[in-house]
């Protein structure tokens, strides 16, 4: 069977037998725009008997396995009954807090000083960075996340160690060092000199180094003096093809502090406005009690709202309202926040997040979520041209999903009669032990996963 539109999918690069070449064999599913609802057959290809053809670490070829085993000679390797996707996409993720994760607290200031904070002193240490990039990656592999967008700590050195280990499992990343210089211990303070000199130079030796790119990361206005967010309003000129990350209207008593700090500004956002920090690469946490005029200014900036229902609901921040940003025009992308978030998979995440729509009121059907955790993930990094889909010349970033992988989901595939049934089922109730393997540029990565990394 076959559903969605599929004429010339997969017919971009054309490549001649015998070169290295790798084919998987699966059911598949890649979405071509966003839905706009779930008999959007349009929005999709979905083929019941697929080849992806890899080489060099990018997708050659895809579409009908008869057609694509006719085009390109290598070996098969076949995942059916299984479904394969691109990989997943997580936008908003702090790789310093993996032992933070599950930390009790009554809201997020009060986790942010009594847990978080202590946790990212460790950083100083560059060998425990090491230690807990190779946890980081090896998890993310395991939950079928290919690429992330990180905060690493204030320290040079974490972010070092982020990027090294990222390179070394050619995995597409984007990250950056904390930008701090106050309402923090000094323990975590840089300064707004050392601060822009540290992201300078981790600048001109990452971005752009191999599947490296670089976010500008002042972590959010309460911790930035308006000396530091000058000096990345000065790095975003200086390097406009960079990313900037930061925080914004998460919670209620962080907006009143904010406004506190900043009390010449009508509103949160327009602090970020003020120091020329919205555009397309901007990518905004959280984001959730914003006013009409700051919505508006998102979607006029081309800025990215990233959503992070599992951390907002842990930290009882509030409720994300999908429709309204949506509806407002603005970009938006939805991601894990680990570690405020209590989850690394986006399955789990997705799962959080269309009970947060049930509670506004909203109707997230499965092929959104879908969307979401690919495609549209990747249009919010406006990186759609590498990854997100399986197109060919797309890189090979991949995930092969089992919806019955534990007993109970195997009950229940019994009853699944439809591709969106499958989706929604391995959303509910799906995790890591549903990612059957993961590929990286090409490379099987899950399987190969040892307690000393990849």
């Amino acid at each position: 069977m076959v559903q969605g539109s599929h004429g010339g999918y997969g017919t971009a690069v054309l490549t001649n037998k015998d070169q290295n070449i790798k084919i998987l064999r699966s059911r598949a599913l890649s979405f071509l725009r966003r839905p706009e609802g779930p008999d959007d057959h349009d929005a999709y290809v979905f083929i019941e008997d697929a080849g992806l053809a890899l080489q060099g670490g990018r997708i050659a070829g895809f579409g009908e396995f008869g057609e694509i085993s006719k085009r390109f000679d290598g070996e098969i390797t076949d995942h059916r009954p299984y479904l394969l996707l691109p990989g997943l996409i997580d936008p908003h993720i702090h790789f310093v807090q993996m032992q933070v994760v599950a930390s009790y607290a009554a809201n997020l200031l009060e986790w942010l000083n009594k847990y978080t904070f202590v946790e990212e002193q460790r950083f100083a240490d560059p060998l425990h960075g090491e230690l807990v990039a190779r946890e980081f990656f090896d998890t993310l592999i395991r939950h079928g996340t290919t690429s992330a967008v990180a905060y690493c700590s204030v320290h040079k050195a974490s972010a070092e160690v982020f990027f090294a280990e990222a390179q070394r499992r050619n995995m597409l990343m984007i990250g950056g060092k904390c930008l701090m210089d106050r309402n923090c211990p000094k323990a975590l303070q840089d300064t707004a000199k050392s601060g822009y000199d540290d992201t300078r130079t981790l600048i001109e030796k990452w971005h752009g180094r191999g599947r490296a790119r670089y976010a500008i990361t002042p972590r959010f206005a309460i911790t930035s003096s308006p000396g530091q967010l000058e000096t990345v309003t000065a790095l975003l000129r200086e390097f406009p093809d960079c990313y900037m990350q930061t925080h914004l209207s998460e919670n209620v008593g962080e907006i009143a502090f904010t406004r506190e700090l900043y009390p010449g500004h009508q509103d949160y956002l327009a602090v970020y406005e003020h120091y020329e920090m919205l555009g397309k690469k901007s990518l905004f946490g959280h984001a959730i009690h914003l006013s009409e005029r700051e919505l508006a200014a998102m979607a006029q900036s081309g800025s990215v709202a990233v959503s992070c229902p599992t951390s907002n609901l842990f930290l009882g921040s509030g409720l994300f309202d999908h429709d309204r940003v949506m509806g407002s025009g603005a970009r938006m992308a939805v991601a894990t926040d680990i570690g405020g978030g209590t989850s690394f998979s986006m399955l789990k995440t997705m799962d959080e997040f269309y009970k947060i729509q049930q509670l506004n009121g909203n109707r997230l059907d499965p092929f959104m979520a879908f969307y979401h955790m690919t495609l549209g993930n990747a249009r919010a990094l406006s990186l759609e041209k590498n990854i997100g889909t399986l197109e060919a010349g797309s890189d090979g970033d991949i995930v092969v999903l089992d919806a019955g992988a534990t007993p109970e989901a195997a009950l229940k595939m019994q009853r699944v009669e439809s591709l969106g049934e499958e989706l929604f089922l391995l959303q509910t109730l799906g995790d890591d032990r549903a990612v059957v393997e993961t590929y990286v540029a090409g490379r099987a990565m899950k399987g190969n996963i040892s307690k000393s990394g990849v």
